[in-house]
């Protein structure tokens, strides 16, 4: 199966000026499309970075001409209304002609806590989340949209600026609930664990022969003990799991949570250093699973521009024997 390579725009590790002019470097360098993290906190403070993802993307429409662009993912119902997302996302695809397509999520506790809301269990997320998706799905359809909700109130809302081509919606995905709702209202499937069983229910609720879209995170560099440890210091949150990772409420909580997990535990996770086989060997695992897109995640804001050019002039051409796309 043919699986397109993704670049990730990590806000949490790079400021806004250097996320549009890493965009700019993939599409040079012939990456099939972009994802764009949301996010109002880094995952540690030693990333260092969390500018305004939706501020970045309009640059990045406007400075880019091919490359797709998404959100991986914004949550549209907690720091968000669902009426502004649904305004964000039809400007962002009049921007970007087309090339836009919206990824949302039930979010997580560190940064949908910042407007003092409390964070709810699992359950009510997933509803807040359904309930959002059905008012920017009226939005898009032209008119006006008046809703009384469990969870949100729209009063006489209407889109004024609408794309010809409508905007796609992705929904994250982690277990069954979730595969349930994406099945019935996305156009894509989006999850960070090559989990085939994810795939199937997301078939299962009406998502069959939708793209799935994945994400991996790498650390390049010609020095791997270099690589492993700048994945440990960065990402080392990274293995706790989605259960864990949502419902942390800050930066010093993920530093306390990983505190215990060692460079050789990130070594065996993730792939780092200069091995090209070593990405093909982790991203099969995605491709096995039905996922017909793959975004990778370059470790290190400011080891971009090295990661893009190894891309360009080793792993494009690996990729596109491997997996085609």
């Amino acid at each position: 199966m043919a699986m397109q390579l993704g670049y990730t725009m990590m806000t949490e590790q790079a400021g806004p000026k250097e996320l549009v002019g890493h965009v700019v470097g993939a599409e040079e360098a012939g990456f099939d499309f972009a994802v764009c993290s949301d996010h109002y906190f880094p995952w540690l403070d030693e990333m260092g970075h969390a500018p305004h993802a939706w501020t970045v993307l309009g640059a990045a429409a406007h400075a880019t001409s091919r490359i797709p662009l998404m959100t991986y993912v914004t949550c549209p119902s907690f720091r968000y209304h669902p009426v502004v997302v649904a305004q964000q996302a039809a400007t962002l695809q009049l921007l970007s002609d087309g090339r836009f397509t919206l990824g949302l999520g039930s979010g997580e506790n560190l940064n949908e806590h910042v407007v003092g809301g409390g964070w709810p269990a699992a359950d009510v997320r997933h509803e807040r989340l359904v309930e959002a998706v059905r008012i920017i799905r009226e939005l898009f359809d032209g008119g006006y949209t008046n809703v009384r909700g469990k969870h949100f109130d729209v009063e006489s809302a209407k889109l004024w600026d609408l794309p010809e081509q409508r905007v796609p919606i992705g929904i994250a995905v982690s277990g069954p609930q979730s595969c349930r709702i994406a099945g019935e209202f996305a156009d894509v499937m989006i999850a960070v664990e090559p989990k085939g069983e994810l795939g199937e229910q997301f078939d299962a609720a009406g998502g069959a022969g939708k793209p799935r879209i994945g994400q991996l995170p790498i650390c390049y560099d010609p020095d791997r003990s270099a690589a492993v440890r700048r994945a440990h210091s960065l990402f080392r949150w990274f293995g706790l799991g989605w259960k864990v990772n949502s419902e942390l409420p800050g930066t010093q909580a993920f530093d306390s949570a990983a505190a215990f997990v060692r460079e050789e535990d990130v070594a065996g996770s993730i792939p780092c250093g200069d091995d090209v086989d070593a990405v093909i060997e982790a991203a099969r695992a995605y491709a096995d699973a039905g996922f017909t897109h793959l975004a990778l995640v370059q470790i290190g804001g400011e080891h971009q521009a090295p990661f893009l050019e190894w891309s360009r002039s080793s792993l494009m051409r690996a990729w596109r024997e491997a997996f085609g796309g």
